[in-house]
């Protein structure tokens, strides 16, 4: 059964989602990997969902993002549409998404602010760089809190972050068997701080 909160799912509500790589492999060391996710995000940041900000971790992205319909849809156009482009551009034929995604309902312009600041220091909590502006994989295109952003159903105060598995969803640049959906994923919140991990992205791109 939905939760009941899935009904705000729609232009008027912001979220913060998390997803991570399959078994954790950081793919997006790789700078061909990174750069192909970047297109992929501002790709479909015109016509799947409103891109706010986001972070491109070796092994994990996270983002804040408006859905143009479900979040679930946002996230499998993103998901699925850089599955399909890795095995097409980086000959890639295995796994890469570990299946679902986490999200939180962004409730007011403190929880915004608190996000977007999640966002822009998880490069240097996992050491990656010493100043987030040394950080190339990440992006603020539209920060400024969301007019009219659709506050949480009254009594919804838990704020922890939510595993969800995605629907069926097949636009035609996405090959339907792109994405699982049997298993829930697990992502991170500003309450949990990510593995940390050591080192730099690679300056190649590569398979692993």
């Amino acid at each position: 059964m939905r939760p009941a909160r899935e009904k705000l799912r729609d232009n008027n509500a912001a979220y913060f989602v998390s997803t991570q790589t399959a078994n954790r492999k950081p793919f997006f060391r790789h700078e061909r990997w990174a750069r192909l996710m970047l297109d992929v995000l501002k790709h479909y940041g015109e016509n799947g969902y409103r891109l706010h900000a986001f972070v491109i971790m070796p092994d994990h992205l996270h983002l804040l993002i408006t859905p143009s319909e479900t979040l679930e849809k946002a996230v499998q156009l993103f998901k699925g549409g850089f599955s399909f482009r890795a095995k097409r551009e980086l000959d890639w034929k295995f796994d890469i998404w570990q299946p679902g995604f986490t999200d939180h309902h962004i409730r007011d312009e403190e929880d915004w602010k608190r996000h977007l600041d999640y966002i822009r220091s998880n490069p240097i909590e996992a050491r990656l760089v010493e100043d987030s502006v040394l950080y190339e994989f990440m992006g603020f295109p539209n920060i400024a809190f969301p007019q009219g952003l659709k506050p949480p159903v009254p009594g919804d105060v838990d704020v922890r972050p939510k595993g969800r598995t995605l629907q069926s969803v097949r636009p035609a640049e996405i090959p339907t068997n792109s994405i699982s959906d049997t298993a829930k994923g697990t992502g991170f919140s500003p309450s949990i701080k990510p593995t940390p991990i050591t080192g730099a992205l690679a300056p190649e791109g590569g398979k692993q």
